[in-house]
């Protein structure tokens, strides 16, 4: 078992290293690098929506599902966005009317558009961000969401683990326990702090102790939000009875698997910078 356990732990930090540069090179290269990966995950996580759910049309869904996202990073009026998605979605539903699956076939359609897509939004949305010289603040602030993110995989990870205890929901995820959910907001909030403290004084910011004492406390909302993301794809999971989304990404399953925080957390945090000021 242990020997298992190293194979797949090898398989995960290969993965990493490889995914990584990747994900922070198209950030740091700005648009269309950012589109299209943003919209190659979406493709991917189109075609594992309407695999693993049972059905008896995967490629019309999984079409619906790559045009409601196409949309979503390249129409720019939100009225015209929103009336597409509904369509869409209508039409799946319309389309799934003798599917066992149909409501979780439906959701497929606003899940991946607005939870992906949202990515895509927020990037751009972050671009002013501290009027960094030389800088853009995409890049460093989505930087810093999906660090808050991955904080909380991290730290519910090695901390669940380490302490194990209560567990958080063991009829959804059996595996996650109060500590590890503890201990990756703990992580998410260190990570926030030295990640503003850095960015401070690298690009010479006027950011206070207070503003970045805000992104701390936001740092730990993301962490929580991240996790119920996580929870309800492992309904979705258990549901449908499968261990993994798909196959495709060694040592981690597939991509949902990746980046169901992200795509859960992205909308509400997309949502909090539109209505309020946090530079």
């Amino acid at each position: 078992m242990e020997n298992a356990n190293f194979t797949t732990l090898q398989k995960r930090v290969l993965t990493s290293l490889i995914m990584i540069p990747l994900v922070i090179g198209a950030l740091r290269s700005g648009h269309p690098y950012v589109d299209i990966l943003v919209y190659f995950v979406g493709i991917m996580l189109s075609w594992e929506w309407s695999a693993m759910t049972p059905n008896k049309k995967a490629d019309v869904y999984a079409v619906c599902y790559a045009f409601a996202l196409g949309c979503s990073i390249l129409v720019q009026d939100r009225n015209v966005l929103l009336l597409t998605i509904v369509a869409t979605t209508a039409f799946v539903y319309i389309k799934a009317k003798d599917e066992e699956h149909r409501k979780l076939l439906t959701l497929g359609v606003p899940y991946i558009s607005i939870g992906v897509g949202a990515l895509d939004w927020m990037y751009y949305l972050f671009d002013a961000f501290g009027s960094i010289p030389g800088e853009k603040g995409s890049f460093v602030m989505t930087l810093w969401f999906i660090l808050m993110v991955w904080s909380v995989d991290i730290g519910g990870y090695i901390i669940g683990t380490s302490l194990r205890g209560p567990k958080l929901a063991p009829k959804i995820s059996p595996n996650k326990t109060w500590s590890g959910l503890i201990g990756g907001v703990i992580l998410a909030v260190a990570v926030s702090s030295i990640y503003m403290y850095a960015t401070k004084n690298i690009f010479k910011l006027p950011l206070p102790l207070n503003e970045q004492l805000k992104y701390a406390q936001l740092g730990a909302f993301i962490a929580f939000v991240a996790q119920i993301g996580d929870l309800i794809e492992s309904a979705i999971k258990r549901h449908l009875q499968i261990k993994d989304s798909s196959k495709l990404i060694p040592g981690h399953g597939g991509v949902f698997d990746r980046i169901d925080g992200l795509i859960f957390a992205a909308p509400i945090v997309y949502c909090l910078f539109t209505l309020f000021s946090f530079e």
